[in-house]
């Protein structure tokens, strides 16, 4: 038996007004799977990593991400998929 589960992440750079990125930091730090491990106050950016069981979770959480209000701009960066897991026999 096969028992193997997808993982996603991707990495985004997301574009704020300065002033709207203590707001938009905490709505998307609720959305799961979701961390900020960098930002730039001065230019109103943030580099934001999600991860997800697979894309169509992954792609619905950027979405969200879009969504947000004071978000202006959001630009994938960097995307990887990896099947996880073990062939059991």
């Amino acid at each position: 038996m096969t028992e193997k589960s997808d993982w996603h992440v991707c990495s985004l750079i997301v574009q704020v007004k300065p002033e709207d990125i203590s707001t938009v930091s905490k709505a998307l730090c609720a959305l799961p799977g979701t961390e900020i491990p960098g930002v730039n106050e001065k230019e109103g950016k943030l580099i934001v990593v999600m991860q997800a069981d697979n894309s169509d979770v992954l792609f619905a959480q950027i979405e969200s991400a879009r969504d947000i209000a004071g978000v202006l701009a959001v630009s994938l960066v960097y995307h990887q998929q990896d099947e996880q897991g073990e062939d059991t026999p």
